[in-house]
């Protein structure tokens, strides 16, 4: 049975872990964010082109991603919110989390964009939490 004081536990654990982990991606950390997912795992980001597909996928895909950013002194931050966690018979976490991303940049005002939600699928690897699937849907 789901108690108020296990599921409070663990919505501070899940938080705490997409905070490390989108700290990571937001310094660029990307061998460290592939760390964050299984190794079988799938990420799909972008719309239109198809998820990435194990850690190295992950790696690859945001290696290309990240190009495009450069030569612009953009930071990024990824901004999650109203987690939404649904324990599963299997062990498995099934969140859905919504995300904003906030772009600054020097001498402008932020500008968030894109707004999205994101789906995940968490597990537990040796005690620690891995995101096994995320699915990234743009508003």
């Amino acid at each position: 049975m789901t108690t108020v004081a296990s599921r409070t536990e663990l919505y501070a654990e899940v938080q705490q872990f997409y905070a490390e982990q989108m700290q990571r991606l937001d310094n660029r950390d990307i061998p460290g964010y592939a760390a964050t997912f299984t190794e079988d795992a799938e990420f799909e980001h972008t719309p239109g082109i198809p998820p990435a597909r194990t850690r190295a996928g992950i790696i690859a895909d945001l290696v290309e991603f990240h190009k495009r950013f450069e030569t612009d002194p953009m930071q990024r931050r990824h901004w999650f919110n109203m987690i939404n966690l649904q324990p599963q018979d299997d062990g498995t976490i099934v969140s859905t989390a919504y995300c904003l991303v906030v772009k600054i940049r020097p001498n402008s005002k932020p500008e968030i964009a894109p707004s999205c939600v994101v789906h995940d699928v968490l597990v537990r690897a040796d005690g620690a939490l891995l995101t096994r699937s995320r699915r990234v849907v743009h508003d």
